[in-house]
């Protein structure tokens, strides 16, 4: 008699043939978690798994367990509360003692009531949960006893699921079962992607086991290895991309060549520099004078807490790029900051003959426009300023040979694509950025750029003083306010406005500055939020650049640019409402003059233990790395904005660059090597690699080009 065999699984087909899942379920998936096949499912890994081999007795459970396993029954259920309050409750015995399960939501507990009967033995599994000095669980999994088998369940997996989803009847253990069909029923055979020297190299398990494993593993020493192989695949994979890429455009893109430093560049160091450079100004100032004189573009990135300088390094590096007959731009995120850099710009190069210009949204009419894109178009605007507005196709220049780019994240790849097309040679490129980027991210989002550091403050500044004050303490604050203001000073009130409580954070913010005309009814006051007209709030942001109002009561959108030497507080209302480098951010809008700064961060009291955590870091450094470091360990990498400019997919299923620092470095370590052993990728042992590669990518335009 023939053996039964399983079919090998095709992983492009679709969902919809998997038993159980359907078209109907099948949309869901595709809209919820973006899975479409048979292969995107194998890769949805579960976010934990636990050991569902025990169970406990209800008078073992206490509220700061784990997830426990119950066996029982549901003796009566009753309904209790109104609106968002109204909850199913079932209580539940063991034999020997009772405990309430609870569900809130019309749908849930319409479905319970449907589902689980009085009189049935059931397998409880939940978190246990303190309610009113009593243990309860809340939204258990149950399963009938008699269909489970404790001694087969083992580690069980857990997959991240959507409210949507939960609402239409699919959960973890819908997802458990879907994944449970398709490893039974067909025949995974995945073909490997390391060399096989590799592999024995690093004593990684095979492809096909690490994947297998990592939904259903038998022992914690099986899923530690599984997760270790899939881990280092994907970092290894994107770095392979990265690097791939980084070293082509080296090889193959060509830049001017910025041969000397001459008398625009020594006269403004000699007589119009406003300060002495720190050593790292010059250190980063020396780093990109060797790029832009070896022949090759420029492809640099510039990190530097807000007020370390940047500003003046980026100008400097411009004046290099004129002394050799080349003009230069910076690209700046909002109007209000390209303005602001045009007036520093023009204020520092006064008397020098240097022509800067100012391109914005502001700048209409063919009388205001028409000799600004002359002068570009003939060589006599040396540098231009401006928005997105530069890279409309009106705008040519005679010979573009730096761009600097502000705060890059706010731009989109493809709007940064249009201006480096605007010259035959690709001009150099600087991408500036006060958002300090911990190491690992760095390596993996911007991992073809050079990336240099300014890591001091200028002389004179002294360092931002960060306290924290309950929202009751409302006199201590306005004391505080007062005193500063006295001084001349000048004060940042500003409030959360967070897409799902907008209406709620505008209502904030509106009495917020109501109370505050109030409190201080002999000082005039600016507002800005993000939903006025660009012409409003520009008025309103002018106002207190130019001190004729001591405080400006604002939404986040003063989180980046304006700088305000004068002004010396920063309180943030509902600081609890906020990451940690977004309050850092804010924080690095005042300390600009040589006063002493606050900022002072406003909470609730009751706080959870991460919020209690982000403010202790907040009150105790100012170091705009040792912060990023902290975000990234609270809260995990994000969606990483703009992931997908290396031109290689870009897709984390298990590896968290929050935690993962030492092998984001492994795999870069080993990709270098590859290259360095394989630089024309044609080696039969590689094959394999490079076609998976190849596969990965979602673009033909290489983004790393760009910046």
């Amino acid at each position: 008699m023939m053996p039964d065999t399983k079919p090998i699984a095709d992983l492009t087909t679709s969902l919809t043939y998997l038993p159980g899942i359907g078209p109907q379920r099948a949309k869901m998936l595709e809209a919820e978690l973006g899975l479409r096949t048979f292969g995107d499912l194998l890769f949805y890994f579960p976010y934990k798994h636990i050991d569902r081999s025990r169970i406990y007795s209800i008078d073992e459970l206490t509220a700061d367990m784990p997830f426990v396993q119950l066996r029982g029954e549901i003796l009566s259920y009753e309904e209790e509360g109104e609106g968002r309050k109204h909850r199913l409750i079932a209580h539940f015995t063991d034999g020997r003692s009772v405990i309430d399960l609870v569900w809130f939501g019309a749908n849930a507990i319409k479905w319970t009531r449907r589902s689980y009967h009085t009189g049935t033995i059931y397998i409880v599994f939940a978190r246990p949960s303190l309610f009113n000095g009593r243990i309860n669980l809340p939204h258990p999994d149950i399963e009938d006893a008699s269909k489970l088998r404790l001694s087969a369940m083992g580690l069980q997996p857990y997959y991240h699921t959507t409210d949507r989803m939960k609402k239409g009847g699919m959960n973890s253990r819908s997802m458990e079962r879907f994944t449970q069909t398709l490893l039974t029923r067909y025949d995974i055979q995945l073909p490997e992607t390391l060399p096989a020297s590799l592999v024995q190299r690093l004593c990684l398990v095979d492809r096909t086991s690490s994947v297998k494993n990592l939904h259903y593993p038998t022992t914690a020493d099986e899923l530690r290895r599984a997760t270790y192989r899939q881990k280092f695949e994907e970092l290894f994979f994107i770095q392979l991309g990265i690097l791939r890429f980084s070293r082509k455009r080296q090889q193959e893109v060509y830049g001017h060549v910025f041969g000397h430093v001459g008398e625009l560049f020594n006269t403004f160091f000699h007589q119009h520099l406003p300060f002495e450079l720190t050593g790292a100004q010059k250190r980063v100032i020396r780093e990109m004078r060797h790029d832009m004189g070896s022949g090759k573009q420029m492809n640099r990135l510039l990190q530097g807490d807000v007020g370390s300088g940047k500003t003046l390094v980026a100008l400097m590096t411009m004046l290099i790029a004129l002394d050799n007959g080349y003009q230069a731009c910076l690209m700046a995120p909002t109007e209000i900051l390209a303005e602001q850099h045009y007036a520093t710009f023009r204020e520092m190069l006064a008397g020098m003959p240097v022509r800067v210009e100012l391109l914005t949204g502001n700048v209409k009419g063919k009388r205001k426009r028409q000799p600004i894109l002359d002068g570009l178009r003939n060589g006599d605007v040396n540098i231009l300023i401006g928005t997105h507005a530069v890279i409309e196709d009106t705008v040519e220049f005679s010979n573009l040979g730096l761009v600097v780019i502000d705060e890059q994240h706010r731009f989109g790849v493809a709007q940064r694509a249009r201006l480096w097309q605007k010259n035959d040679t690709p001009p150099h490129v600087l991408v500036m950025t006060a958002t300090p980027i911990p190491r690992t991210l760095a390596m993996t989002l911007y991992g073809d750029l050079e990336v240099s550091i300014i890591d001091e403050l200028p002389p004179g500044r002294k360092p931002i003083e960060t306290q924290h004050y309950w929202e009751e303490r409302t006199e201590a604050l306005y004391h505080g306010l007062r005193t500063e203001i006295a001084k001349g000073r000048q004060a940042y009130i500003v409030y959360p406005l967070i897409k799902e409580s907008a209406k709620m954070d505008m209502k904030n913010l509106e009495d917020g500055y109501e109370h505050l005309c109030q409190v201080f009814p002999d000082l005039h006051l600016s507002k800005i939020h993000g939903q006025m007209k660009a012409a409003e709030k520009d008025a309103e942001m002018q106002r207190f650049i130019n001190g004729e109002t001591q405080m400006l009561v604002a939404t986040t959108v003063v989180e980046v640019g304006v700088n305000v030497p004068n002004a010396s507080v920063m309180v943030i209302q509902n600081a609890e409402r906020f990451g940690l480098s977004q309050l850092h951010q804010l924080r690095g809008r005042v300390g600009r003059g040589a006063e002493q700064s606050y900022c002072i961060l406003v909470t609730k009291y009751n706080l959870s233990s991460d919020t209690k955590k982000r403010i202790r870091i907040m009150c105790d450094t100012n170091d705009g790395f040792e912060i990023a470091e902290a975000d990234l360990r609270l809260r995990g990498p994000g969606d990483l904005e703009g992931t997908q400019q290396s031109g290689v997919a870009f897709n984390l299923h298990i590896a968290n660059l929050a935690r993962d620092g030492q092998l984001v470095q492994m795999a870069r370590d080993t990709a270098n090597e590859i290259l360095d052993q394989d630089p024309e990728q044609n080696l039969p042992e590689h094959a394999s690699m490079w076609r998976h590669l190849k596969e990965l990518a979602q673009t033909n335009i290489d983004w790393s080009n760009i910046s």
